[in-house]
């Protein structure tokens, strides 16, 4: 059972899930029946022009991010988020209650106040979906749990948009919109008064209203850990390149495409469904844990795939509208259609790690604050990314060309992220030679703590066996290893990014060894994961070699619990030992292999000698069936 179709049906999960979608779809029902309303009826109601109504629509709808997202972090922060979850869903009936007022008296003054508060409903519930994950989900289900969030949203968006539009078009249709956003709205509620409680982590918070001081307050609060910082800036940067590809859509069809309405609505489906298939293989590819290695090829895809849909853009529309099967019989529709599904696919493989990292590294204390500088931030890039776009259009850019300078852009953003946190480029390195060359399988991954210092030792098998190790587990592990093979080329890259601490023997450099203990008391004394291989050299010959005494110096120093571990596979594989049978026929074992890493208990540092752990590593190679 995966861990997604499980937590659909957990309560711990199911309600909020419930909650979420039925508030996303709603906000996209009403939203996207005044936009058409406004837009075909507007004259009926108003002098103003519907263009110009359509921008203030959407003005209107995200300001309260920038107004209060910073009390909705304090507030979340403060109180019961289910009791939070709760009535946000209370405002909701009564906002649409408001904007059935608007449309019953067609006052386009009471229809703003309504879509102003309908940006306010998303703000108040969005630090308290995301800030509440962490404190009902386990490490190993947040990655699971915000796929399915983050796919819940998208198709909310989809069905809510054509759900809107559909109602907007009906006769009496400003009625059947009341009435359908107050079933949603109540069916919202309902679920969520069956969301669990969640105990505040700041109780004694004094809520500050002043929007500015607040909203810098949590911008440093996200600072504290540039990853964290980074990842929300990844975030922003996503939205604003998703908000950017959304807005072109219907420009896109009837201009460049030749498209009529019911095309514009299968380029929004496709696009949506993309990224909803790549939010839920998120959890498969990154084995469920948060796997920073599919942000960088997330971001690849973006940008290879933007770039291919502007040169598979036709040079000019059908001379006719054409309907989604009209489009369907060209031939150029169906790359278009697949250039836009990959940008969804791989744009979730680059979001939903992001979400759950910001989730796993903030500190508790003020998580629901980082949630909402995450929204303050998101909402500053969607309307910069909106003015870009329109300038660049006004200047007479065509809509291809914008998504190959878009392509370009989100390229150098994710160079940018990546040289000032090398993290991600380590992890997908990693990620992708585990997943290209082997098949790797895990047992007993538990045995590593998930906190507090501990030495790991395990068989010496080839030279990307400390790779191997830092796929599995999830905490970061700072291994000691040969001098020589830490300058290697390429690999030295992933080493000095993993914080790897080289040494050598005591007739080579005795200085650089006693460094290097040096260096491992201090990681075990900061609560760090040390890796060691205590044979000191890679196997001749698949056996397993005496331990060295160099871990009882190291438990000496640091008396902390050693962690066993057991490689099998690799023994004859392409990185094995040098000159061995694998350099010479490096494919004798074929491609994808299948390689095992098994895990003992932990031996406490009393009873940690070498002979004891060789012992117990040499029965785990055995267990590695």
């Amino acid at each position: 059972m995966s861990t997604q179709s499980g937590l659909l049906r957990a309560r711990r999960f199911a309600p909020l899930f419930v909650t979420q979608f039925l508030g996303a779809l709603n906000d996209n029902v009403l939203k996207n029946a005044m936009i058409v309303l406004l837009t075909f009826q507007a004259a009926s109601w108003t002098t103003l022009q519907p263009e110009l109504l359509a921008n203030l629509a959407a003005g209107i709808f995200i300001l309260p991010f920038f107004l209060f997202s910073a009390t909705a972090g304090q507030l979340a922060d403060k109180y019961d988020k289910a009791r939070l979850a709760q009535m946000v869903k209370l405002l909701e009936i009564g906002i649409v209650l408001v904007a059935g007022l608007g449309f019953m008296l067609h006052s386009i003054a009471i229809l703003f106040v309504s879509l102003f508060l309908l940006g306010l409903h998303s703000t108040l519930f969005g630090p308290v979906k995301y800030a509440i994950l962490p404190q009902h989900l386990r490490s190993e289900e947040l990655v699971g749990g915000n796929a399915l969030i983050e796919a819940g949203t998208f198709i909310a968006i989809l069905v809510g948009t054509l759900l809107g539009g559909l109602l907007a078009g009906s006769k009496g249709g400003t009625a059947w919109i009341t009435g359908a956003g107050l079933v949603i709205a109540i069916a919202g509620y309902g679920a969520s008064r069956s969301i669990p409680a969640a105990a505040p982590p700041a109780p004694g918070l004094a809520i500050s209203v002043n929007p500015l001081t607040e909203t810098w307050r949590n911008i440093q609060f996200a600072r504290e850990n540039q990853t964290v910082f980074l990842s929300i800036m990844g975030i922003s940067w996503f939205w604003l390149f998703g908000a950017m590809f959304l807005a072109q859509f219907p420009a896109y069809t009837k201009n460049v495409l030749g498209g009529s309405e019911t095309a514009v609505t299968l380029l929004l489906a496709t696009f949506t469904f993309g990224i909803g298939v790549g939010s839920l293989l998120c959890e498969k590819l990154s084995a469920r844990r948060v796997e920073l290695g599919l942000v960088p090829l997330g971001s690849i895809g973006l940008t290879v795939f933007a770039l291919d849909l502007a040169l598979a853009s036709p040079a000019s529309p059908s001379p006719s509208p054409l309907g989604a099967i009209g489009l369907l019989a060209y031939e150029q529709t169906w790359r278009v259609l697949l250039d836009l599904a990959l940008i969804g696919i791989f744009g979730g493989f680059f979001i939903v790690p992001l979400y759950a990292l910001v989730q796993q590294r903030s500190d508790p204390a003020h998580g629901a604050r980082i949630i909402a500088a995450n929204n303050i931030v998101n909402a500053l890039f969607m309307v910069v990314g909106a003015l870009a776009a329109a300038g660049l259009l006004a200047a007479g850019l065509s809509i291809p060309l914008l998504f190959a300078v878009a392509a370009l852009c989100n390229a150098a953003v994710a160079l940018f992220i990546y040289g000032l946190v090398p993290e991600f480029l380590l992890r997908f390195i990693i990620w992708m030679l585990i997943h290209s060359v082997y098949r790797l399988r895990v047992q007993e991954l538990d045995q590593v703590p998930e906190e507090g210092p501990a030495v790991i030792v395990c068989n010496h098998v080839s030279f990307v066996d400390a790779l191997v190790i830092m796929a599995a587990c999830r905490r970061p592990i700072r291994f000691v290893m040969d001098h020589q093979i830490f300058r290697w080329p390429v690999l030295s890259f992933v080493f000095r990014t993993g914080k790897a601490i080289p040494i050598a023997s005591a007739r080579e450099d005795q200085a650089m060894m006693d460094k290097a203990f040096d260096e491992v008391g201090k990681a075990l004394d900061a609560g760090d994961l040390v890796g060691i291989f205590p044979e000191g050299r890679i196997t001749a010959d698949g056996n397993i070699n005496p331990f060295r005494p160099g871990i009882t110096r190291i438990l000496q120093r640091n008396p902390v619990p050693v962690v066993p571990m057991a490689l099998r596979g690799l023994w004859g594989s392409f990185f094995s030992r040098k000159h061995g049978p694998a350099m010479t026929r490096p494919f004798r074992r074929g491609v994808f292999s299948r390689i095992e890493l098994v895990m003992g208990p932990a031996v406490p540092a009393a009873e940690a000698l070498p002979e004891r752990l060789q012992m117990d590593v040499t029965a785990l190679r055995g267990e590695c069936q």
